[in-house]
């Protein structure tokens, strides 16, 4: 009887941890998504539903000829598909490579990749900034795209990881009935890398799609704005007394990253543990 006890207190307590960390982390949606559909600019609220419901925020994002939120939201969406596709590509094939080769230099790439993934990105953004300067490639979405796809690569132990659980006999069965490497990847390796291809693209695109810092170091003019330089600037100039009109413009940029973890929720979890199951 005492041990039944403590596990419903047990559970009890567990439950009431989850609950509190689903309401923290469903109310500041929760609040943002309301105060997109509140009428006027201001910050604060006494209630959290709204008396009145208005999208005149949304039609201000796209009609206002003081910002453009449509031109920004092509852009990003642009930027976060090359960058999902390139990513995959460069750190699928990289990875196998280090995963079932063996050749010169393999261990040293390795060490080398672990301690810079160690760094903040941040910390190379002077000399990627010179060196992009130097290609002429400032205030480009190409420069975006090339340095996204190619820092993904550092990032890329998961997917190694993964490719380290498939059994080397599936590799040597096709290679006995004359496939070529090309073959092998194409055939047997991709169709078993399902989960951690989501994995990396999701990955990838999210990455490409939030981020601010390198993003308003590379673009200068207003029209190769992403959607967080954008959104940035529409605060700093508004000196933050449009809020609802800010709410409006997360709860967009919100919904792809939304609908792609909701759809590919599973095989993110699958590819995410499977790569994580060995090292």
């Amino acid at each position: 009887m005492g041990r039944k006890t403590a596990n419903a207190v047990r559970l009890t307590f567990s439950y009431l941890i989850l609950i509190a960390i689903a309401v923290c982390a469903v109310y500041p949606a929760l609040w943002v998504l309301l105060s997109s559909l509140r009428p006027g600019t201001a910050l604060f609220s006494p209630t959290l539903i709204p008396d009145q419901f208005t999208l005149a925020h949304y039609k201000e994002l796209f009609t206002s000829p003081s910002f453009r939120y449509g031109n920004w939201y092509v852009n990003t969406l642009k930027i976060a598909m090359l960058t999902m596709i390139f990513s995959t590509i460069l750190t699928t094939l990289s990875m196998y490579a280090l995963s079932r080769f063996r050749f010169r230099g393999r261990k040293n790439i390795l060490t080398t990749m672990l301690v810079l993934g160690m760094f903040p990105g941040f910390m190379s953004m002077i000399a990627i900034f010179i060196f992009l300067l130097q290609l002429n490639l400032l205030d480009t979405h190409t420069a975006l795209v090339l340095v996204y796809s190619a820092g993904s690569v550092l990032g890329g132990f998961v997917v190694k990881g993964f490719y380290d659980t498939i059994p080397r006999s599936l590799d040597e069965a096709a290679r006995i009935d004359g496939a070529s490497h090309l073959q092998v990847f194409i055939k047997i390796m991709l169709p078993l890398s399902r989960p951690m291809l989501t994995y990396v693209a999701l990955t990838s695109f999210t990455g490409a799609w939030v981020d601010f810092i390198f993003a308003r170091l590379v673009l200068r003019s207003k029209e190769n704005w992403t959607l967080a330089v954008g959104m940035w600037d529409l605060v700093s100039s508004y000196q933050n007394s449009n809020f609802t009109l800010f709410a409006a413009g997360a709860v967009l940029i919100a919904i792809p990253i939304t609908l792609l973890f909701v759809f590919l929720q599973r095989f993110l979890v699958q590819g995410l543990m499977s790569g994580a199951s060995k090292g």
